[in-house]
């Protein structure tokens, strides 16, 4: 499959999981794509940097028995829009997110948020955007990326975000056979093909692609990491033992810095451990939050 300038909606969406929950909703300056599903206490769910609503896709049916699901492609992912660079970054998504749920009149009771989705929840309850008091975090990433890694890749992103054709450039190089498989691969998880198709859907378009280097050109995960101490909410870590991308180590030492946490190690999962075993962490976020 050829890469695409953007997505749209009545062509890549046709067959998007859980269309019939979808929404398009404007707030705070942004065109979202929500889906919301489900009955019982309002639970959000945060996808990842580079996923969309796509990530829940066998979660969301299982949570929707007991809660009410809100899903949102993060600004800038999949169908929703493209804000502008402040709006990309940690607080900018939090206020964005938050202005989306006072559109939607909606007040979560938890958040479940994977990856960076995971540090979206907590920077809105540090800042007072959220009045739930249960966070889960799936292999979140809370803290800077130790070593090498942690100098060089916010500039590289900011670097590739600014250079003209490098959205255009993934997005062509994407479509080659296996691409994606590796990239997937590279997380220490293993899903399902209608995954990995949905996925190269994504990767392949370049409107996706902008979104996602904006984001991390934007990203500057310190802030967080400094005021984990004073988080005061219910806070549940979920880390998978074979995480490539987040490993484990990151969620152990944010439950040493915050009081009360409470850590669930995971055998057998990687990065997308959502996505490989939706049942047993179906079970884990329902216990959590309630």
């Amino acid at each position: 499959m050829p890469a695409t300038e953007s997505l749209d909606w009545l062509r890549d969406g046709a067959d998007w999981p859980h269309r019939d929950a979808s929404r398009f909703v404007v707030a705070g300056g942004v065109r979202w794509h929500v889906q919301i599903a489900g009955d019982g206490p309002p639970l959000l769910l945060l996808h990842g940097s580079g996923a969309s609503t796509h990530s829940w896709r066998d979660l969301l049916p299982l949570l929707a028995r007991t809660h009410t699901v809100i899903a949102p492609d993060l600004p800038g992912h999949a169908f929703t829009s493209t804000p502008p660079a402040h709006t990309l970054s940690l607080p900018g998504m939090a206020h964005a997110v938050a202005a989306l749920m006072d559109t939607l009149r909606i007040a979560p009771a938890a958040v479940a948020g994977h990856s960076a989705g995971a540090a979206i929840a907590l920077r809105m309850q540090l800042d007072g955007l959220l009045p739930g008091r249960h966070l889960v975090s799936l292999n979140g990433a809370l803290l800077p990326l130790p070593g090498l890694a942690g100098l060089l890749f916010p500039p590289a992103a900011r670097l590739l975000s600014l250079t003209p054709f490098a959205a255009a450039l993934f997005a062509r190089s994407a479509a080659r056979s296996g691409a994606v498989e590796r990239l997937i691969a590279s997380t220490g998880s293993h899903i399902d093909a209608r995954g990995v198709a949905l996925y190269a859907r994504l990767v392949r378009c370049r409107a996706h692609v902008t979104g996602v280097l904006g984001m991390m050109a934007n990203w500057d995960i310190a802030p967080l990491a400094r005021d984990l101490p004073r988080l005061d909410a219910a806070l549940t870590l979920i880390a998978a033992r074979g995480d490539r991308t987040v490993p484990a180590e990151c969620s152990r030492r944010v439950a040493r810095i915050v009081r009360g946490a409470r850590l669930i190690e995971l055998d057998g999962l990687g990065h997308l451990a959502h996505e490989e075993a939706p049942q047993r962490l179906a079970a884990l976020i329902d216990e959590a939050v309630r």
